[in-house]
């Protein structure tokens, strides 16, 4: 692999204007198909197959009014005075006639027929349904019903407009995110001193996500795509494009500084970081890919479209960065006697005897492996101490009570939890079959059955209240309406569909009545056990992969069982933080948390498979170079701290730009990314630092030459991967000594003949 990125390095180098062509051909045939096909994005969840969603679904053919979603309208009346005055009431009414004629509303159920009002009746509230799910409302829809309310506000009402008609919401980027890429600036200028140098990492990972977004878009038409799954690629894509940029960069201008010539220095560089490059991608690529094992369509698509933008990011790594190196020439060079210039002197000399004292990573790696067992003690006691919380984990979807503060549907959301009940935002809607029971005598046996079940349903502790909605004698179906106490997204609203659902069959016996239990609620229900019930088992298909890829990229048994179980130390204090901050509420104003409670269903698995694939993004890095020094002069500490020498800085630089970019997405008011980036950030930020740069050479010096061992019949049925491009590395070294051939230097022919 190292010798074909090598040729295509070089030919991209050679070529660069052709390749700066067709990636500006791409960009604008993307962009063109997205204005052509793009549609619009759709953040109903769903599980096909589920008891909650096959109701669902015969419920829409059966009843299209109850499976569809709906709106509420709330009317509070001045301190002292109440709703029910004369001219209060009739200013509801004629809102109420208003929205029965907004678009797509099916039914209005006023508040004086279903008698929800408060006690001091000084609030209303109205429901508004709606014959279709909320993919299917369109443009102008909701703008509408929200102007309805004028004549009720002209007559001294507060009105609220809000329900689960306003669950789908794209997630806005805004230019708070922006400030993620000038850190990435400061931090690229800082590592390589030139603003050439650190322009080319973040032009790379523009094109690579302008290219991976425009893709995505475009399919929206075609694929139900969630607002959340374009915000999750566009964090990934500029991580990812500008740590991979870095990573293959910083390799040229160190071979530039050596004195190599820059179309050789861009083949070999490409060859070798390219090749760690492409592999730590693809980690990623597969850890999000993985996410189809799970079998929910909203989630496979997020992983699939945050898996897709990655490995545009490779491409871009591999074929527009070198066309821009090419550009450059020999301006990317460290001038002599610059800061640059000094550290990358310093960092050939390493292995000579009069070497001069090390940067601060090796001065890091010699102090944490001064005392070895110290350190991983308390390295290992304070990520567990961290991952504390995450055994109170509680899982569940997003519903309006975590919309951004001061939006229409969270204030609507509040203010119906506070006058009426959590519950009345997300009530439970049984699908009954009728078709059994007997008639009776006086035809009132269906009536008689409803009632006995709703007259038990009255009875269960965790209801507020039940009631048949429709009956369809002809059609054997009917529909009732569950309100629960608690809040949709509430441990207590999940143990009460599972107690209804456990006495269904005694109800079945005693009545004749079969039913499921579906709705908004018990659908997000389905789906968050679902996702929790695939955590493990994707935790564990993640985990064996490391300790495959690990395997064969390093040969060595004590690197991927190392690499792996401090990779779950990190996911750990990840979850442990996350917990703390968004279910507990610790330093929830100071990170502008406006609503504690369960995790996002999804989150932990998203955090599993991203912090996998940038945690072997490290690993790669820093201990590739460490075995590059061993493999040197067989001195298993020495290679420790040379390792460390050579590779802490370009680490370092990667991980404060993932940092940056990730913790500028917590400014976000959306719940979903909010939480998403602070577990992504603070992952980060423990792999890279305490696991990667500081548990890891503890480790190392601790087992000494035994992190390298590997049993020969093993190493013999292992293919050589040669991530790193050691031979590649070898080859374009020995070409300084030799005559060129013709146009091609001695490294070529060499490596043509190698195939």
């Amino acid at each position: 692999m190292a010798s074909l990125l090598y040729r295509l390095g070089r030919a991209a180098y050679r070529g660069r204007r052709l390749v700066l062509a067709i990636w500006a051909v791409l960009l604008a045939a993307l962009v063109g198909a997205v204005l052509a096909f793009g549609g619009t994005m759709d953040d109903e969840f769903t599980i096909p197959g589920s008891e909650s969603q096959k109701a669902l679904d015969e419920m829409a053919e059966t009843f299209p009014d109850a499976a569809g979603t709906s709106a509420q309208i709330v009317f509070t009346a001045p301190d002292g005075e109440k709703v029910t005055d004369p001219k209060y009431a009739a200013a509801i009414t004629a809102v109420l006639k208003e929205a029965e004629d907004a678009p797509q509303v099916t039914a209005v159920v006023s508040p004086f027929d279903a008698k929800t009002i408060t006690r001091d009746q000084g609030t209303a509230l109205a429901q508004v349904q709606y014959g279709t799910d909320v993919p299917g409302l369109r443009e102008g829809t909701l703008d509408a019903l929200e102007k309805t309310p004028a004549a009720a506000e002209k007559a001294g009402l507060e009105t609220h407009v809000g329900g689960l008609a306003y669950a789908e919401k794209s997630v806005p980027v805004s230019a708070k995110e922006g400030i993620g890429v000038l850190v990435a600036l400061v931090v690229l200028g800082v590592t390589f001193g030139s603003l050439l140098a650190a322009g080319m990492p973040l032009l790379t990972a523009l094109v690579g996500v302008g290219a991976g977004m425009a893709g995505l878009m475009a399919l929206t038409d075609v694929v139900t795509v969630s607002s959340s799954a374009p915000t999750l690629a566009l964090m990934l894509g500029l991580a990812v494009g500008i740590d991979y940029a870095l990573f293959i960069l910083s390799r040229h201008r160190s071979q530039l500084a050596r004195g190599m010539d820059p179309e050789e220095s861009t083949g070999v560089a490409t060859g070798t970081a390219g090749s760690a490059v492409i592999f730590a991608g693809l980690t990623v690529v597969i850890a999000l890919a993985g996410l189809t094992v799970v079998r929910i369509p909203f989630l496979t698509v997020m992983g699939l479209a945050a898996a897709g933008t990655v490995a545009v990011a490779v491409v871009v790594a591999i074929t527009l960065l070198p066309a821009l190196l090419g550009f450059a020439g020999n301006r990317l060079a460290p001038g002599p006697g610059s800061r640059a210039d000094r550290r990358e002197q310093a960092a050939a000399a390493a292995h000579a005897d009069d070497a001069p004292a090390g940067n601060f990573g090796e001065r890091w790696a010699q102090l944490v492996t001064a005392k070895p067992l110290l350190t991983v003690l308390a390295v290992v006691a304070a990520l567990v101490a961290v991952a504390v919380p995450a055994r109170d984990l509680q899982l569940a979807l997003p519903d309006n009570g975590s919309a951004a503060a001061g939006s229409n549907e969270r204030e609507t959301y509040d203010l119906v939890s506070g006058k009426f009940g959590p519950g009345f935002n997300g009530p439970l809607v049984l699908f009954a079959d009728i078709s059994a029971v007997p008639a009776g005598k006086d035809g009132q046996g269906v009536q008689k059955a409803l009632q006995a079940i709703v007259v038990d349903l009255n009875k269960t502790d965790g209801v507020v209240g039940a009631a048949p909605q429709q009956i369809d004698p002809k059609k054997g179906k009917a529909v009732v309406t569950v309100v629960p106490e608690t809040g949709p997204s509430d441990e207590r609203t999940k143990d009460l569909v599972h107690e209804i659902r456990d006495r269904a069959g005694q109800w079945e016996d005693e009545t004749g009545v079969t039913f499921a239990v579906t709705g908004a609620t018990a659908v997000a229900i389905d789906v968050s056990e679902r996702l929790d019930e695939s955590l493990l088992p994707f935790l564990l298909v993640v985990v064996g992969l490391s300790l495959v890829l690990l395997l064969l990229v390093f040969r060595s048994l004590v690197v991927p069982v190392k690499a792996t179980l401090g990779f779950l130390l990190s996911v750990a204090a990840s979850f442990g933080a996350v917990v703390a901050v968004f279910q507990w509420g610790w330093l929830a104003d100071a990170l502008g948390v406006t609503a504690t409670g369960p995790v996002i269903s999804f989150l932990p698995i998203i955090l599993i498979g991203v912090l996998f694939g940038l945690a072997m993004d490290y690993e790669v890095f820093l201990v590739s170079r460490m075995r590059e020094a061993y493999m040197h002069d067989r001195h298993p500490l020495r290679a420790v701290h040379t390792g460390a020498r050579y590779a802490s800085r370009v680490v370092t630089a990667a991980a404060l730009i993932m940092f940056a970019v990730f913790a500028s997405f917590v400014l976000a008011d959306d719940a979903i990314i909010k939480s998403m980036a602070f577990g992504l950030a603070l992952g980060v930020l423990v792999d890279a630092f305490v696991v990667r740069m500081t548990l890891v050479p503890a480790v190392l010096a601790l087992v000494g030459k035994a992190a390298w061992w590997l049993p020969g019949w093993l190493d013999r049925l292992l293919p050589d991967l040669d991530i790193e491009g050691e031979k590649l590395t070898r080859t374009a070294a020995a070409e300084h000594t030799a005559e060129p051939q013709g146009d091609r230097t001695a490294a070529e022919a060499d490596l043509a003949k190698k195939g």
